[in-house]
């Protein structure tokens, strides 16, 4: 029993592999080396098979190998895999050159020609002379390698074969972006869009326009966009142009000077447009915040919003949080201009007709 667990120990891992294979080993490919030697010698004596029937089963005939080859498989960002095949003519001619190690030369190749490599990147790893395979660490990730099969001969290199080039995947994710696409069915019907729920207003109506006096340096004479859809909601029936039931001029389709008939084809058109300035942010629920010496309201978490015009001309809101004890301090002064190049919007009320 001795005796063929020492023949089993000299075998590689492949070969073990195959025999527990042979012989019905459950679960050969999860076990490790000492784990197969065990399971094979237990199923080999209960067998009954005599010790040279199991060594002459434990040592298959070797082959003889025509060439001389090695194959380099990354197989994640940090390992790889490299297995050979030597053949017997370059065994004994490096035997006869004084071969003592058999070792495998990791080199980094990348963006490199002509089988040339990166200097102060060669790596010398000795291996077991009766193994095939191997697993190399991989010094970096994401670059070209190449491995070399040779023997150490003192201060002697005697090379065997090169693998080829391969590339070490990247330990981080890829930065090229795919299509995305997205998933949907013509009989599904398309979901409704959640509501979404209008700020609350806050509790001091005025204090929007406050800020917003207190941060502006100056201000235009003309109102454009929304302000002026707000001062036509304030104005008089009889001073936009049209009277409570909704009667204009040309309601009855009759022109200027009274006459019947139909009325001449005119159209009146109409544009407007604003902006609005939203600041917001977050301090501690139980701090003081003012904005241009302006108290603003905090909610229960610390939040704060404040939604004022954005006219023309520049805008300075200095924030300043105060803790509740006074002795600490935090401020931000944001400052804001706008600019409107062109302005040829005119309100519904001042819009004119035009003949056509």
């Amino acid at each position: 029993m001795t005796q063929a667990i020492t023949s089993l120990a000299r075998m590689t891992l492949r070969q073990l592999r195959q025999m527990a294979s042979d012989l019905g080993v459950t679960l050969y490919s999860r076990k490790s080396k000492e784990d197969l030697v065990s399971a094979i010698a237990e199923r080999q004596e209960r067998r009954g098979g005599d010790l040279k029937a199991i060594e002459a089963e434990l040592t298959p005939p070797s082959q003889s190998q025509s060439t001389t080859r090695v194959v380099f498989l990354p197989r994640d960002p940090q390992w790889a895999y490299v297995f050979w095949e030597i053949s017997d003519t370059d065994r004994r001619r490096a035997q006869s050159e004084g071969a003592a190690h058999l070792s495998l030369r990791l080199a980094d190749v990348t963006g490199l020609q002509n089988g040339s490599a990166h200097p102060h990147t060669l790596q010398e790893v000795p291996v077991d002379s009766h193994s095939t395979e191997w697993y190399l660490p991989v010094p970096l990730c994401d670059r070209d390698y190449r491995v070399e099969l040779g023997f150490r001969s003192g201060s002697n290199w005697i090379s065997l074969a090169f693998s080829s080039v391969a590339r070490v995947p990247a330990l981080h994710p890829s930065d090229q972006i795919l299509d995305q696409f997205v998933p949907f069915s013509l009989e599904a019907a398309a979901p409704a869009p959640a509501p979404v729920a209008p700020p609350a207003e806050p509790s001091d109506s005025g204090l929007h326009e406050r800020l917003y006096q207190s941060a502006t340096t100056h201000f235009r004479s003309r109102r454009v966009g929304s302000e002026v859809l707000h001062e036509q909601d304030s104005m008089p029936g009889d001073q936009r142009g049209l009277s409570d039931s909704g009667a204009g001029l040309w309601a009855s389709g009759r022109n200027e000077s009274g006459l019947g008939g139909v009325a001449p084809r005119q159209r009146t058109f109409w544009l407007v447009a604003d902006a609005e300035l939203i600041v917001y942010g977050a301090t501690d629920p139980s701090a003081c915040l003012t904005i241009g010496g302006e108290e603003v309201p905090l909610s229960d978490e610390g939040t704060f919003r404040i939604q004022v015009p954005f006219r023309d001309g520049e805008q300075v809101y200095a924030i300043e949080a105060t803790a509740a004890d006074g002795e600490q301090k935090r401020n931000i002064t944001l400052n804001f201009e706008r600019v409107t190049p062109e302005d040829n919007s005119n309100p519904a009320s001042e819009a004119k007709a035009e003949w056509f």
